[in-house]
């Protein structure tokens, strides 16, 4: 083991010796770092802007088009139905058919339980899944999204609302915030995709959601145990303490085993059901159609038993007919309307980063496009349109997104036959929903939020990005142990934190060559990389800014000491050059031209010279302009580290 390592070190040594001998017996071409030609600021703000706000370039397919083409064009972006409608044929009919057959029958008990997360009455949960379903299918640009109200946004909606205004006492004035906040999230949505403003919610990072979500799942789960125990005196606060003791305290004098019997068979039934889709990709509409079948059977069985009778809490009488105006309950003006406002845009927000998840999931999956920014025109249009249609916030579900990609939906059209089914289903059926034991709906919301609790994707952000595992689980905690909006508040605050520790502390790495190459790679990733005698190679993994600039600048002072150190110690060379390479450098601005600056009058103290390897074209624009080469010397800047450690080894004393 010793021989081996011994070995070890005289071929470094020898590799080492050769490429010092042979830097010395050539004379190199060194190629010039490339000064781009000046742009006008006029064309530099277009070309920013364009980069941030358009970098899709969605007016591409505009371009030497004539003006009549340009209005069909204008159309179909606006309304995709326009488009892919041209082909729609008998096969994708059939398909859409058979998938929006499918999600109508879990989409309306679903509705139904949704409704009363968010402490609406169950018509106002249909409504839902009527008029933006039809809005969505003409202006949405994904093939795959079922439209209607989701559990994790009936229940921050139902949370913030309470928090303004208690249903059970302002039933009306409740109602109107409600059409109010569903109003100014439609305005969110479609502001933030008119003014392509979408990156906004990718502040919001993946981890976040997922623990975000997954706390959401269990906070819901939680609340049905109210309809699940036949409780009739239950807490209003969501933390699981709370919600713990109301269920423990209710023991003895609240619990209803004919309630209880209802929920534990039918959520037995429903689980088995998603155990068979699970199992065989071939039975998806068994899950599918499982929450209808309960609802029939369990109303079924409360009628015929009387079971209303004996303390079995049922939905009662549903508002029969479709959706009326609600124009004029949305409040324009007055102290609610502030109100509205704020519940709108977290609501709106939350919606938002779900629908576009789900969106980009099934996209990939099929292999087309999605524009995100008019997947939010058009979420926020039907959310505006079913404000004023007595409908609540809806967006994108991912249980029946699923459904409906399994079920082999072609177009948006599956969400028109879904709206029709719910159609028909206020029209004329309504009524027979009587006498459906809540029971009932609360195993189906149990069982169709379980599947937000995605622990394998938990385990995975902990084996990838511990930091990433802290906003998670942060966000999961906040939301169960304190309420919704603090899981939020986590949620984004542990994602912004993460982007301020990035941008503020960005990673630096010296370089070593790979041996029998000049390639320089990163020493601690590359062990066998020499380093080179006399020269200090530091990259830098960031933008120079404001807000890490003065960090740079000493970590390579701290990188320089710590090297001559060991240096020292081995009895090495000492440091006459410390190059930086610079190629994954994006950008610098003033604070970090002045850091370089800094840096080079450090190091002329302490007898090093500084070099820069390959700084980008926007670098080296702004480097000129602030005449930061001329202080360096202009033979200072290098296109590669190689070219760079080629001219400083040369200038280097021979016996080095």
């Amino acid at each position: 083991m010793a021989n081996s390592n011994a070995d070890a070190e005289e071929k470094k040594e020898m590799d080492i010796r050769s490429f010092s001998s042979s830097q010395h017996n050539q004379t190199p071409y060194i190629h010039k770092v490339g000064v781009p030609p000046k742009e006008g600021i006029f064309k530099e703000f277009k070309t920013t802007v364009k980069e941030t706000f358009f970098a899709d370039d969605p007016l591409r397919s505009f371009k030497d088009q004539p003006r009549s083409r340009k209005l069909v064009l204008g159309l179909q972006a606006i309304f995709p139905i326009l488009d892919w409608g041209r082909s729609y044929n008998l096969r994708k009919f059939r398909g859409d058919l058979i998938s929006g057959l499918t999600i109508a029958s879990l989409c309306i008990p679903q509705d139904i339980g949704y409704s009363k997360l968010a402490n609406l009455a169950p018509q106002y949960g249909l409504y839902s899944s009527f008029v933006p379903p039809l809005v969505y299918a003409f202006m949405g640009s994904s093939r795959d999204i079922a439209i209607g109200p989701v559990a994790v946004v009936s229940l921050l909606l139902g949370t913030l609302l309470r928090n303004e205004i208690d249903p059970t006492k302002h039933p009306d004035e409740y109602l109107r915030l409600a059409f109010t906040a569903t109003f100014f999230a439609g305005i969110t949505q479609a502001t933030l995709g008119i003014l392509r403003l979408g990156f906004l919610i990718d502040f919001l990072s993946h981890a976040a959601v997922v623990g975000f979500m997954g706390g959401a799942a269990i906070t819901i789960a939680l609340q049905q145990l109210k309809g699940f125990l036949g409780i009739k005196k239950f807490t209003k606060k969501t933390d699981i303490i709370s919600v713990m003791k109301s269920v423990f305290h209710s023991v003895e004098h609240e619990w209803n085993w004919q309630t209880i019997l209802i929920g534990a068979t039918f959520l037995t039934f429903l689980l088995f059901a998603k155990y068979i889709g699970k199992k065989s990709k071939k039975l998806f509409w068994v899950p599918a159609i499982a929450p209808l079948i309960s609802v029939i059977l369990s109303t079924f069985f409360v009628y015929i038993t009387h079971a209303d009778k004996r303390g079995v809490a049922i939905v009662g009488p549903i508002e029969k007919g479709i959706n009326p105006p609600s124009v004029d309950k949305i409040y324009f003006s007055g102290d609610h309307l502030i109100k509205g406002i704020r519940t709108g845009i977290v609501a709106g927000v939350i919606a938002l980063t779900e629908a576009v998840a789900i969106g980009r999931t099934f996209a990939s999956m099929k292999d087309y496009q999605l524009d995100g920014n008019k997947e939010m025109m058009a979420l926020g249009a039907m959310n505006i349109v079913g404000s004023m249609t007595s409908c609540y916030v809806a967006t994108g579900s991912f249980s029946r997104s699923a459904v409906n990609y399994m079920a082999g939906c072609q177009t948006a059209f599956s969400n028109i036959v879904m709206a029709v089914v719910v159609f028909l289903t206020l029209e004329f059926i309504t009524p027979l929903f009587k006498f459906t034991p809540n029971a009932i709906l609360a195993a189906i919301i149990i069982s169709a939020v379980l599947g937000l609790i995605d622990y394998e994707a938990a385990i995975l952000i902990w084996k990838i990005d511990k930091f990433d595992f802290v906003a998670c689980i942060g966000a999961f905690f906040g939301v169960v142990f304190a309420s919704v909006e603090i899981g939020l508040l986590i949620a984004v605050t542990i994602s912004f934190a993460k982007i301020l520790l990035q941008v503020t502390r960005p990673r630096t790495a010296t370089l070593g060559r790979i041996p029998r190459t000049n390639v320089y790679r990163n020493t601690q990733q590359y062990p066998e990389a020499t380093k080179v005698p006399g020269v200090l190679i530091v990259r830098v993994d960031s933008a120079i800014y404001f807000s890490n600039s003065n960090y740079i600048k000493e970590r390579i002072l701290r990188w320089l000491m710590d090297e001559e150190e060991q240096r020292k110690t081995a009895s090495d060379p000492k440091i006459q050059f410390l190059i930086v390479e610079m190629s994954p450098v994006t950008d610098i601005d003033t604070s970090g031209i002045h850091a370089l600056e800094e840096l080079h009058r450090s190091l002329k103290k302490r007898n090093v010279q500084l070099v820069l390897s390959n700084p980008g074209r926007v670098v080296i624009d702004k480097l000129h302009a602030s005449k930061f080469p001329d202080q360096i010397g202009e033979d200072k800047i290098f296109l590669t580290v190689a070219d760079a450690v080629l001219t400083c080894s040369l200038k280097l004393p021979e016996e080095v």
